[in-house]
């Protein structure tokens, strides 16, 4: 231990007294500002799954981590560049298969479309809310197939100025490095109900809102205490639990 402390005074007096740090050298190169030096070792990085590495709170450019259950459980580095992960050398972050269940890219997938995409929720509830602009007609906001919720969601932005309804708070929303989260339409929420247990932390007699206007003063919803779905007043502050594509 007294040696660990001796090593670190080393490093620090090192780092405030020249532009590099050497470790097992004491020339280190003029272009680095840390050279470490060894033939029997090498650089081990932070080593975490990719649902710890989504979970770092803004991440910086230029973070590097080694993904343990990544490129199919066989690992690899990875970098953060402005945008998203990378692979290094850069490429395409090979992120583990997603299951039904599993965590993934922000939350827990759901649904998967059999050719690579799918469907994500969030791990938890958002803030209860209503589904806002009650006795207005919102043009495009019944979609009820599952990949309609995200257009929904759009047109509810954009004909709803209301802030804080149940779509403005999914459409806000940054959750495991991602912004592109939508409220679920009617079927995306009823698949939702049916994998309610891989999902987790759903309120058992919780009433749910999706994106799916059913007139200008309802909106469809789905209570799960007894799997009951059909229309409800957009002015009612109805649980929230924001998805989004892969």
């Amino acid at each position: 231990m007294k040696q660990f402390f001796t090593l670190l005074a080393a490093v620090f007096i090192s780092a405030s007294t020249f532009a590099q740090v050497g470790i097992n050298t004491e020339i280190p190169d003029a272009s680095s500002a840390l050279d470490i030096t060894s033939n029997t070792g090498g650089l081990l990085t932070p080593r975490m799954t990719a649902a710890q590495r989504d979970a770092i709170t803004s991440p910086s450019q230029g973070l590097i981590i080694f993904c343990t259950d990544c490129a199919s459980g066989a690992g690899e580095l990875q970098i953060k560049l402005s945008t998203a992960w990378k692979n290094l050398p850069v490429g395409d972050v090979n992120d583990p298969l997603p299951v039904i269940g599993g965590t993934y890219q922000g939350g827990i997938v759901f649904y998967l479309d059999g050719s690579g995409g799918g469907l994500i929720a969030a791990p938890t509830d958002q803030t209860s809310s209503p589904w806002g602009c009650s006795g207005i007609p919102i043009s495009g906001a019944d979609g009820t197939a599952i990949g309609t919720g995200a257009q929904n969601t759009i047109d509810i932005e954009s004909g709803c100025t209301t802030t804080g309804t149940a779509a403005d708070i999914c459409a806000n929303l940054t959750l495991g490095g991602y912004s592109d989260w939508f409220l679920p339409s009617q079927a995306e929420l009823n698949l939702m109900y049916t994998k309610r247990v891989e999902i987790g932390n759903f309120a058992p007699d919780g009433i749910y809102r999706s994106s799916t206007e059913h007139s200008s003063t309802q909106a469809k919803i789905h209570r799960f205490s007894d799997n009951l779905a059909g229309p409800g007043s957009k002015l009612t502050p109805y649980q929230v639990r924001a998805i989004r594509a892969f």
